[in-house]
């Protein structure tokens, strides 16, 4: 038994959820929000079989997209009065995903 703990970018949430939903994976949603951009993510927690682990890992990454984005450059850095106008271009989206062993799983 595993527990995935997928930080999903919020403009894949949608994709994600509907494409789990459709696998048949039960899961917990969540809204989160980033420590470095501060911008909104969802934590989807499932509970999952072994065997299924690497479906729904696929099913996560197959739905999810980085993309490119431009924020002023003093947000990523020390306020330094010459960034203040500048700016540059990171990538974000995608997912960060942990796998954990679950010893027991009981829905009530």
């Amino acid at each position: 038994m595993k527990m995935i703990i997928a930080i999903v970018n919020n403009d894949d949430t949608a994709d994600v959820c509907s494409a789990l939903t459709e696998e048949n994976f039960m899961f917990t949603k969540v809204s989160s929000t980033g420590g470095f951009l501060k911008a909104g993510n969802t934590t989807l927690l499932i509970g999952i079989d072994d065997a299924y682990l690497q479906r729904a890992l696929s099913t996560i990454e197959q739905h999810c997209a980085t993309r490119s984005v431009s924020i002023p450059a003093s947000t990523l850095v020390e306020q330094n009065p010459y960034d203040a106008y500048t700016s540059r271009d990171i990538t974000v989206g995608g997912a960060t995903v942990f796998v954990l062993d679950a010893e027991q799983f009981i829905k009530y």
